[in-house]
């Protein structure tokens, strides 16, 4: 299946207390065809609150002029107060590529966006980030300089000339800032001390810092100090504009250390909207690395980081809700149909009047099957007292078995889909046309089978280890596990094999062949390792 190409837009709006507009604007978004709604964040102190949704390039466009609209008819903006800097009532329109889309094509989302709106509303609309090309107006903090309160005098400014809409200063309104950025984590840490305090914490790690010449300790993260009245604390409060160099573990432990030094305490810190998975997996494994922890299970690994960073000590972090991985991911009934079916169901399809899925499929499902086992063996050792010497040996075993066990799983519908895509082929027009589709997609048919051939195979080395150290009580476990990934290997290299008869390309063929007989011969003398192993073991 083709998933639809997805785009981020995270609206703030200068409103945090007034939820009969909080609500009017979510329902604007909620109502635009096309438009998934995921978060909505609001701020007392800060009387802001950010709105997270996704959805194709069009429909978020859509969505975010329509946001717009309640905006300009609720937010009174001479009325404002707030914690944070803003410089209108839709204060900041970022768009974000999340799936199958361009940083271009979020740059034509914030333009198409800023024109509608200024011709719509007659308000002035500034481009910023990948959006802007004017070095003095590129960054949001240039262009949020003054906020709203020094708006009407910079307007007056030809430098200031907006991108789209009027120079003339609209009071109930002010101006909005849209362009196009990558994933930015806004994130707070908090702080049982004073804003001034708090403040001086920002600078130390703040990439500006305090000036040119004594500039902040993180690349790639904005911030400042606050009082949050409704939680009674300090916060060092930050834009982390790219998580992949300084992710939200390294500026909670920079910020803790500089806390430390001025003898206040952290109470934990705050995500504001959504975060990516990666960017929780990243702290996982560093404080895994740093407290020597066993821990490979996804969910797992998202809890230990939501500990550690203390993300419910503001409110209750719920990944399901919080992680944006988890709120856009396509059902996997739909993404893997095979895969996801009951154990009943995927017997009756494989044995009923079609031709797929079939051996392909099956030996995927065998292969990871026999994967699992061995994983499952380690698991069975590791932890118990009786075999507590053996614990790092296991911690060393049960990672990649795993890891194959997933990894396999796709290959059970990939399989299928191969097979799909070669009886598609032959209905293609035109004799060459034809004829190369067809030589493709038995290529890939090949592939697939191959794929699963070289996973399957990577766990060998891990199970004749595993053979010599296992709790014995999970022998016969660990037999079948090892059968049954012999003989998924054996049943894709018979696909394999059955479709190289159909490919031209002889070099190809040589080289696949070889490949995949070596893989089949090496299973062949593993298997007999692990059995001999496990038979002459005498505890």
């Amino acid at each position: 299946m083709v998933l639809k190409p997805l785009v981020e837009c995270v609206p703030n709006f200068s409103e945090g207390r007034n939820q009969s507009i909080i609500d009017a604007i979510s329902t604007a978004i909620k109502n635009t065809p096309g438009c998934t709604l995921l978060d909505v964040d609001p701020g007392k102190s800060t009387n802001r609150t950010v709105y997270t949704f996704v959805g194709e390039p069009s429909a978020v466009v859509d969505g975010a002029v329509n946001a717009a609209r309640v905006a300009f008819k609720l937010i009174d903006m001479t009325q404002h107060k707030g914690e944070h800097p803003r410089m209108g009532a839709l204060d900041v329109c970022p768009f974000v590529p999340v799936r199958d889309v361009t940083m271009e094509d979020c740059v034509n989302c914030a333009k198409e966006f800023g024109r509608r709106v200024a011709d719509e509303l007659k308000v002035p609309i500034f481009l910023y980030e990948e959006a802007s090309t004017q070095p003095h107006r590129k960054q949001l903090r240039q262009i949020r300089q003054g906020e709203y309160e020094g708006l009407k005098e910079k307007l007056k400014d030809p430098q200031w000339k907006p991108d789209f809409g009027p120079t003339e200063f609209v009071p109930s309104y002010g101006g909005t800032v849209t362009g196009a950025r990558y994933f930015l984590i806004a994130y707070n840490v908090n702080i049982l001390g004073t804003k001034e305090q708090a403040h001086r914490i920002a600078l130390n790690v703040r990439e500006a810092g305090r000036s040119e010449k004594e500039p902040g300790r993180l690349k790639f993260v904005k911030g400042l100090g606050w009082y949050v009245d409704e939680y009674n604390m300090a916060q060092v409060s930050m834009n982390l504009d790219n998580y992949r160099i300084t992710p939200p573990h390294i500026v909670f432990e920079e910020c803790s250390k500089d806390a430390r030094e001025l003898n206040l305490a952290v109470a934990g810190s705050e995500i504001v909207g959504l975060v990516p998975l990666e960017a929780l997996l990243m702290a996982a494994d560093y404080y895994i690395k740093k407290e020597s922890l066993f821990i490979i299970d996804e969910a797992l690994k998202v809890r230990l980081a939501i500990d550690r960073l203390g993300l419910s000590s503001c409110s209750q972090f719920d990944p399901k809700k919080r992680i944006i991985d988890y709120m856009v991911q396509e059902d996997l009934t739909i993404t893997q149909p095979l895969a996801s079916m009951s154990v009943r169901s995927f017997i009756e399809v494989l044995g009923s009047r079609t031709p797929a899925p079939g051996g392909g499929s099956a030996a995927a499902l065998v292969a990871a099957m026999g994967a699992g086992l061995g994983a499952m063996t380690g698991w069975m050792t590791y932890g118990k007292k009786k075999f507590e010497a053996l614990d790092p040996i296991m911690r060393e075993l049960i990672p990649p078995l795993d890891k194959a066990m997933r990894d396999l799983i796709p290959y059970i519908d990939a399989d299928t889909n191969a097979f799909n895509e070669v009886i598609r082929a032959f209905s293609v027009k035109g004799v060459q046309e034809k004829e190369q589709a067809v030589e493709k997609a038995y290529k890939q048919a090949i592939n697939v089978p191959l794929g699963t051939m070289k996973v399957a195979s990577s766990c060998w080395v891990h199970l004749l280890k595993l053979a010599e150290h296992c709790n014995m009580a999970s022998k016969s476990d660990l037999e079948v596990g090892c059968k049954s990934l012999e003989t998924g290997i054996w049943g894709a290299h018979r696909n394999v094999m059955i479709n190289l008869t159909e490919i031209k390309d002889q070099t190809f063929i040589q080289t696949v062949q070889t490949e995949a007989d070596q893989i089949l011969e090496f299973s062949q003398k593993s298997i007999e390792k692990v059995l001999s192993i496990l038979n002459n073991r005498k505890d």
